[in-house]
């Protein structure tokens, strides 16, 4: 019977052989007693290691991430004891790159045949890097619908110190969540041809403007920075810092009494600029303990998407922040 008919048994091993290999599984057999390891070539593709006839469990252990190196090894030793299929999920280091792989099989020695417990690889980098991707959405939505609450409560607390009547705070207070709205407009394109979302003083002065008091402290909120335009991927960025910052300064600093006060200027260079955004005239603020989510997600931001650094200083008078941008990043 020739080869290349379908019913041998080798074309069947064949084409078993490239159906797992285009479904990404790698093979593997673990020798209980030697503590040794044969693979497939696909497994030896996927740890990034020479094929060789001889790899011990700690030839692979040396490329598991430390963190998870401990686990992975009294998870294997464990997996004789569990009923039923397993499946252990750790990361592994090639170069300076983390690979997520996923080792399943069959425990209480349902899987092991002459000593041999065998099972399969899977790399499973893309869905760990999604996971970890809704993960931090969720978070950020979490943290952002807070602060809009925030907001919200800032602004009537804000509103209800200047208005004289229920119809005065009503419309002052809608007409500060309508700028918010505009602020927000305004991260999109003005006009594609030229790329540019706002001016960087226009969008920073639109979304501090509900902040503003139109009372007896109106223009308590100064803005001035170098005029030039902005990227909307980098104006919606910085939009995002802007509110953070306003936000806590709405909570605990100047913007949270009617005397404080808010200067935000700026200065730049072919390569960087620099904004400084200033309090005064606030309640007497502390050093910061830890960092809440909202810091950390402001300076990932910052140094992320516009390159750049931020740093905070404590001052007895009044905090003070300054953000060091990219020049080219905050252009696109």
């Amino acid at each position: 019977m020739p080869f290349s008919d379908e019913n041998h048994p080798l074309w069947e091993v064949k084409s078993l052989k490239r159906a797992l290999h285009a479904a990404g599984v790698a093979l593997w057999a673990w020798t209980l007693e030697t503590d040794a390891f044969a693979m497939d070539e696909q497994a030896f593709i996927l740890w990034g290691l020479p094929p060789t006839d001889k790899v011990t469990f700690e030839d692979l252990s040396s490329r598991i991430h430390p963190a998870d190196r401990d686990r992975v090894r009294a998870a294997f030793t464990a997996t004789r004891a569990l009923v039923g299929a397993y499946e252990i999920d750790f990361r592994i280091l090639l170069d300076q790159e983390i690979r997520w792989i996923s080792a399943r099989g069959l425990g209480n020695d349902e899987g092991v045949h002459r000593g041999q417990m065998s099972g399969v690889f899977l790399d499973v980098t893309g869905r760990k890097q999604a996971e970890e991707g809704h993960e931090l959405l969720a978070g950020e939505m979490s943290h952002r619908v807070k602060n809009l609450l925030a907001i919200a409560a800032g602004l009537t607390s804000l509103t209800s110190r200047s208005a004289t009547s229920v119809e005065e705070m009503a419309r002052e207070l809608i007409q500060r969540l309508t700028a918010l709205g505009r602020a927000h407009d305004l991260v999109r394109p003005l006009d594609a041809s030229q790329g540019k979302a706002a001016l960087l003083g226009d969008l920073i002065a639109v979304l501090l403007a509900p902040y503003d008091d139109s009372g007896a402290f109106s223009g308590r909120v100064r803005v001035a920075v170098p005029r030039m335009g902005i990227g909307e991927q980098s104006a919606t960025t910085l939009a995002l810092a802007i509110h953070e910052l306003a936000t806590n300064s709405l909570k605990y600093g100047a913007l949270s009494v009617a005397s404080g006060m808010l200067d935000i200027s700026g200065s730049s260079t072919d390569d960087e600029v620099c904004m400084v955004w200033t309090e005064r005239g606030g309640p007497a603020v502390e050093s910061k303990g830890r960092e809440g989510y909202g810091t950390r997600l402001l300076k990932r931001s910052v140094a992320g998407q516009l390159g750049g650094s931020i740093e905070t200083d404590w001052s007895d008078d009044g905090i003070i922040v300054t953000l060091k941008m990219n020049a080219h990043n905050l252009a696109t």
